[in-house]
């Protein structure tokens, strides 16, 4: 009687400070992201970036981050005043985890095909060059959302409402559904996109150097020694361009592929440890214990979705820091005209 009473009162406190976690944090997150994606969209859809193939694969990544949030953490918020609608409807259930999966994988996808693309655009032979194009840009995109919507088709079947044994209501419904589903959300949705990011982001940095190396070694050698003190003084300026690119990329990359693992690993690990340690006999606490950290880590994956703007602002780069300067005088001079023309 007296350790179940000593098991209780840790796990009832536990319970209110998740509640109070899922209504504020979730309310800061999801401004933080619909503020840092909105405003990756209006920027990445200015005229010197739409049509840059990177650019647009960014865009369309930024829109499928802002329906993940949408749907993800709008429950998330409801959840902490019990008015989460999809713990009780089945059918609102099904579809909001599988909108939310899907438009989260298409956006982790499409930021690694902008990494294949930014190695095919650093590439010095002209044909590889070539791929790196708008029209393969798009095509991918259009690739990336048809095989994400068939990878969690079956979340239509896997997922039920009312389920009191799981960390959420809205879950998997029996343990090979759930196993199926992180197994899927672990390897397709983080693992391999991380990874390709990581690889060819190394393979791109590598291309600039060898770019660089083989018109450095052309210069020196097809000049005459009279011209060499001027193509020395050239290369000397495009050796600093080409050592702040390398800098650069390998700064953005760094943090992007660390901060990605950072906010979205724990949830895979979280997920599956769930799924593969289902006991009925748990205690109050450690069930409450288990539910906490879940919140907590599935939380953490919406920074995630949320932060790509804050990455390109603050790691580095003029031209997006530029482009978003840009933004803000247009918008301040339409504020300033049409107030003019009020006042007139």
């Amino acid at each position: 009687m007296f350790a179940h009473s000593s098991y209780t009162q840790p796990a009832e406190v536990l319970k209110n400070v998740s509640v109070q976690f899922n209504r504020y944090f979730s309310i800061f997150i999801f401004l933080f992201g619909m503020i840092g994606n909105i405003l990756n969209c209006f920027v990445l859809s200015q005229p010197n970036l739409r049509l840059n193939p990177c650019a647009y694969l960014f865009l369309i990544s930024s829109l499928a981050n802002m329906i993940s949030i949408t749907f993800g953490l709008s429950t998330r918020i409801l959840s902490g005043w019990d008015m989460d609608i999809t713990d009780s409807n089945t059918c609102m259930c099904k579809f909001r985890a599988f909108v939310m999966l899907t438009s989260r994988t298409i956006a982790f996808w499409l930021i690694a095909f902008a990494t294949i693309d930014r190695w095919f655009s650093s590439c010095y032979q002209y044909q590889r060059r070539q791929m790196s194009s708008l029209k393969n840009a798009q095509r991918g995109t259009i690739i990336i959302i048809i095989l994400s919507i068939l990878l969690y088709s079956q979340i239509l079947y896997c997922y039920e409402a009312n389920i009191t044994s799981t960390p959420l209501k809205c879950y998997g419904k029996s343990a090979e559904c759930r196993l199926l589903t992180d197994i899927i959300y672990a390897l397709i949705t983080i693992l391999f996109p991380l990874l390709i990011m990581c690889i060819f982001g190394l393979m791109t940095i590598s291309n600039i150097r060898q770019t660089y190396y083989v018109i450095l070694f052309k210069r020196t050698s097809t000049e005459s020694d009279n011209e060499n003190k001027t193509t020395l003084v050239l290369t000397n300026g495009q050796r600093e361009r080409w050592k702040r690119i390398d800098r650069y990329l390998r700064h953005v990359l760094f943090v992007q592929t660390i901060l990605l693992t950072v906010f979205t690993l724990p949830q895979v690990v979280e997920k599956i440890y769930t799924t593969l340690t289902e006991n009925p006999r748990k205690s109050s606490l450690h069930n409450t214990i288990d539910k906490f950290i879940y919140n907590f880590v599935l939380l953490l994956t919406y920074v995630a979705s949320g932060m790509p703007f804050y990455i390109y602002t603050l790691s580095g780069g003029s031209i997006f820091r530029n482009a978003l300067r840009n933004l803000f005088q247009s918008m301040f001079s339409f504020t300033t005209n049409t107030s003019v023309r009020t006042t007139e």
